[in-house]
C-alpha cells in the first residue's frame, strides 16, 4: 500500500484534467479529536479540496461543522469558546430552573433510579442537552437539509446500534440528532433513540470509516487518526485505565487494518492526553497542525491534481431574530401541550432569538421529566415552524444522597426518596432524612404548573444543640444566677406549610401560604429532670401564621456568584399560639434581602448584599427574634449568618446588615474570597433611625472554596474587632 500512496500523491503530467475526489476520515477520540481542527488548518493551507467527509464521535462533530460550511479557523474559535464541563455534565443555566427545581438540584450529590424500589444506574452522566442546543444553533443555516450529501461538503457519520453492536451509517435526517448519536460516548452521554433504534457512540463499531467513504466515491482518502493506543503495563494502574484498555482492543486492532487503506495517514502525537483533556485544547490543536505539516508535500501533490474549490458562502450570524409562527409538539403522552408550552415560554406567533429559544428548551429539560428534548426549525412561507420532540422519562422514582458538615448541624448524611407523577403528571413527592449528629427530616409535595399557580405542602423537623448567649432567653421566667455567659440550648422546630406560588418569569416568583409551627427551646444547664424544673423550658408553643413572599434570583451560581441579582422579601404574621409563655399577642416579622454580583475581571468578582428585618407588634416574645452569627447557606426561622460571631451570637427584634465579598477564582473551581460584614441589631431599630448609624457589630473573613460535584468545600477564618477573637467556619457539601 506504500507504493499506492506514493503513486496517488506524486505530481502528474496533466493534474487538472484528472480532478481526483478526496475523502476525509476523522476518527473518534474525545478531547483528542480537537487535533482534527489543527490538521484541517494545514489541509486548507495546502489547497486540497475535500469532496467527502466521514466521521465518528468527536470526528463526526468536527466533520459535520466543517461540512456545513465552517472553515478551520472558525472551528478553532468555536471550540476554544466552549465550556466543555457544561457540555459534559449537562449543567443547565441556573435561570433555566424554577425555584423548586433549583433547591432540588443544589442539594444532592448522587441520584439513582429507584423504580419499584430497585436501585438502578443512570444511562449516562449527561443527556447531552447543552451540546444539542449549541450544535443546533451552529448548524441552523443548514437545518432544512435532510440529505447530508447536499451539505456544502457531502457528509456522513457512524453510530452504533446498542442492541446489536452493529454500525449504523447516518447520512440523512436532522444533522444535530445524527451527530449527537454518533458522539454519545458510553457512560458519559445517554444513548440516543432515532427512528426507533437506540444508538450510542460510533467508535464502538467503526471508529475509522475508510471503506464507507470510498463507497461514497472518494478516490483518495486522508485519514486523521486520534484513536487511543494500547497502554503499557505500568499505565494499567487503575480501574478506569483497565476498562479503557479493554474497550480499546477491538478498535485498536481494527485500526491496524484500516490505516493501510488510507492514502495519507495523519497521526497526531497525543498519547499524553486523555479523552477528557478538553482543558488542553491549545496543545491538542497544535499537535494536529504538526502532524499534518509533516505530510504537507503529499497534500500539495493531491491539490495539484484537483480543480480549485468553489468559494464557500459566508455563514450568516446565528444571533439574528426568528419569527416563529407555529409550534408542533410530538412524543408527549403524560405531559400536556399546555405544560410543555408553558415551560418553553412560547406563544406563537412570536419574534424571538436563538438565545431565548434555547432558554425555553433548557427550562423544559430542567424539569427532569424528559430523557431528551430535541427541536428543529422548519422554514415556512412566512417565518419558521418550531418542532419540539420530547422523550418522556420512564423513571418516576429516585433515590438520592448527599453528605454535609458544618459548625452548627455537624455531620449529616442525607437520604432522599423522590416520586414523580404520583397523583398528577406534574407533581413531585419528596421525603428525606438527614442522619447524623442532629437529625432532621423534610417531606415536600409540589404540583408544578409553571406560570400558573403552583401549589405545595411542606413538613420539616429540625433539631440542634448549641451554646447560646444569655440574651437569647429574654424574660422567660426566673433564671438562676450561675455566673455564666452561655447556656446549652436544645432547639427543635417542627414546621408545616401549605402554599401557592406563581412565576412571573423563570427567575421571579410570588407566593402566599399558611403555616403551623411547633417551637421547643429547652436547656439542661440548670439540671432539668423529667418534671422540667421551672425556668428550663424557654418555649414550648404551637404557632399558626400566614405569610407572603417574593423572590427574584438571577445569580449564576448559588455559592460563588459572579453575576446576577437577588431581591427577596416577605412577611410572616403570627395569628395564634398555644402560648406557653402566657404573653402571646399577634405580631409580624418582615425581612428583605438585596444582593448584586458583578465581574471585575475574568477571575475577580464582587458581591454586595444588604439584609434587613424587623418585628412588628408584640415585643415580649423573643423566641422568634433575629439571631445573627455563623456561616451558612440554609437557615431556619430568623437565623442570619454573620462573620466574626458564633452561630446565634447576636440577638434582637430588628437588624440591618451589609456584606461585601471579593471572590477570586485562582484556577478553575478554586476560589479565594475576602468578606466584610457590618450590622446594627436591636429593638425598634427602624422607627428610631438607629439602623443608619455607624455599625455596632462587624466581622471579617478570609476563605477558600472548592466547587465540586458534591457541593462546595469551604473554609473560612473570621475575626470580630468588638470581641477581639477569631472564629473558624467549615463546610463540606451541599447545604440541606
Amino acid at each position: 500500500m506504500w507504493s499506492q500512496e506514493k503513486q496517488d500523491t506524486e505530481p502528474q503530467d496533466n493534474p487538472v484534467a484528472e480532478d481526483v475526489k478526496v475523502g476525509l476520515v476523522l476518527s473518534g477520540g474525545g478531547a483528542k479529536g480537537l487535533a482534527h481542527i489543527g490538521a484541517l488548518k494545514i489541509i486548507e493551507e495546502s489547497g486540497v479540496r475535500i469532496d467527502y467527509i466521514g466521521g465518528t464521535s468527536m470526528g463526526a462533530i468536527v466533520g459535520a461543522l466543517y461540512a456545513s460550511g465552517y472553515r478551520a479557523q472558525e472551528l478553532d474559535s468555536i471550540f476554544r469558546s466552549v465550556d466543555f464541563d457544561t457540555f459534559i455534565q449537562d449543567q443547565l443555566p441556573r435561570d433555566a430552573k424554577t425555584f423548586y427545581e433549583r433547591d432540588d438540584s443544589e442539594k444532592y450529590a448522587v441520584s439513582l433510579p429507584f423504580d419499584k424500589f430497585k436501585i438502578g444506574l443512570p444511562k449516562g452522566l449527561s443527556k447531552g442537552q447543552n451540546f444539542y442546543n449549541q450544535f443546533s444553533r451552529y448548524t441552523s443555516h443548514v437545518n432544512d437539509i435532510n440529505d447530508f450529501g447536499k451539505l456544502p461538503i457531502p457528509f456522513f457519520c457512524i453510530a452504533t446500534n446498542i442492541e446489536t453492536g452493529k454500525q449504523i451509517l447516518l447520512d440523512k435526517g436532522y444533522l444535530p440528532e445524527a451527530v449527537a448519536a454518533s458522539g454519545a460516548l458510553p457512560s458519559i452521554f445517554s444513548p440516543i433513540e432515532l427512528n426507533g433504534v437506540l444508538m450510542t457512540d460510533g467508535g464502538v463499531s467503526n471508529n475509522f470509516p475508510v471503506k464507507e467513504i470510498r463507497d461514497k466515491g472518494a478516490e483518495i482518502v486522508i485519514g486523521i487518526d486520534v484513536q487511543d493506543s494500547l497502554m503499557s503495563g505500568d499505565q494499567l494502574n487503575s480501574v478506569d485505565n483497565i476498562l479503557l484498555q479493554i474497550s480499546n482492543f477491538r478498535t485498536y486492532n481494527a485500526m491496524k487494518d484500516k490505516i493501510p487503506e488510507t492514502n495519507i495517514h495523519i497521526k497526531p502525537e497525543i498519547m499524553e492526553f486523555s479523552v477528557m483533556s478538553f482543558d488542553k485544547a491549545d496543545e491538542i490543536i497544535a499537535s494536529g497542525e504538526k502532524a499534518a505539516q509533516a505530510n504537507y508535500e503529499k497534500l500539495k501533490n493531491i491539490a495539484r491534481r484537483q480543480k480549485p474549490s468553489k468559494p464557500r458562502p459566508r455563514i450568516p450570524k446565528n444571533d439574528e431574530t426568528l419569527l416563529i409562527n407555529s409550534l408542533v409538539i410530538t412524543g408527549n403522552t403524560r405531559y400536556t401541550r399546555a405544560y410543555i408550552r408553558g415551560k418553553l415560554k412560547l406563544k406563537v406567533p412570536r419574534v424571538t432569538t436563538y438565545e431565548k429559544l434555547n432558554e425555553g428548551i433548557n427550562n423544559l429539560s430542567a424539569t427532569g421529566n424528559f430523557d431528551r428534548v430535541s427541536h428543529r426549525l422548519v422554514d415556512k412561507n412566512e417565518g419558521k415552524e418550531l418542532v419540539v420532540n420530547v422523550k418522556e422519562s420512564d423513571n418516576k422514582m429516585l433515590l438520592r444522597f448527599a453528605l454535609h458538615y458544618d459548625n452548627l448541624y455537624q455531620t449529616a448524611a442525607l437520604v432522599n426518596i423522590t416520586r414523580k407523577s404520583l397523583f398528577f403528571n406534574n407533581d413531585v413527592l419528596s421525603a428525606e432524612a438527614a442522619l447524623g449528629d442532629n437529625i432532621r427530616y423534610n417531606v415536600d409535595y409540589y404540583i408544578d404548573k409553571g406560570f400558573y399557580w403552583s401549589t405545595g405542602l411542606k413538613y420539616s423537623y429540625t433539631n440542634f444543640t448549641k451554646a447560646i448567649d444569655f440574651d437569647f432567653i429574654g424574660q422567660f421566667g426566673e433564671i438562676p444566677d450561675l455566673d455564666i455567659n452561655t447556656i446549652d440550648v436544645d432547639y427543635t422546630d417542627l414546621n408545616a406549610q401549605v402554599y401557592a406560588e406563581t412565576l412571573l418569569s423563570q427567575t421571579f416568583s410570588v407566593g402566599l401560604g399558611a403555616e403551623y409551627k411547633r417551637l421547643r427551646i429547652i436547656s439542661e444547664t440548670f439540671g432539668q429532670d423529667e418534671n422540667a424544673v421551672p425556668g428550663t423550658v424557654f418555649d414550648n408553643s404551637d404557632y399558626w401564621s400566614a405569610f407572603g413572599y417574593f423572590k427574584l434570583d438571577t445569580y449564576d451560581n448559588k455559592y460563588f456568584p459572579t453575576k446576577g441579582l437577588v431581591f427577596e422579601g416577605g412577611i410572616h404574621t403570627y395569628l395564634f399560639s398555644s402560648d406557653f409563655t402566657n404573653d402571646f399577642e399577634e405580631f409580624s416579622i418582615a425581612k428583605t434581602q438585596l444582593g448584586y454580583a458583578a465581574p471585575l475581571s475574568n477571575r475577580l468578582a464582587l458581591n454586595v448584599s444588604f439584609e434587613a428585618g424587623t418585628k412588628i407588634g408584640n415585643a415580649s416574645l423573643n423566641s422568634l427574634d433575629f439571631l445573627l452569627g455563623g456561616f451558612g447557606a440554609r437557615t431556619i426561622n430568623n437565623f442570619i449568618p454573620f462573620y466574626g460571631y458564633d452561630f446565634l451570637g447576636i440577638t434582637g427584634q430588628s437588624f440591618a446588615k451589609t456584606t461585601v465579598t471579593f471572590d477570586y477564582e485562582i484556577f478553575k473551581k478554586n476560589h479565594l474570597n475576602a468578606s466584610a460584614n457590618f450590622a446594627n441589631v436591636g429593638n425598634k431599630l427602624f422607627s428610631t433611625g438607629r439602623w443608619f448609624e455607624s455599625p455596632e457589630f462587624s466581622g471579617y473573613a478570609l476563605g477558600y472554596g472548592l466547587d465540586t460535584f458534591a457541593g462546595p468545600i469551604q473554609i473560612k477564618y473570621s475575626f470580630s474587632p468588638e470581641l477581639d477573637q477569631s472564629t473558624w467556619y467549615f463546610s463540606v457539601g451541599f447545604w440541606f
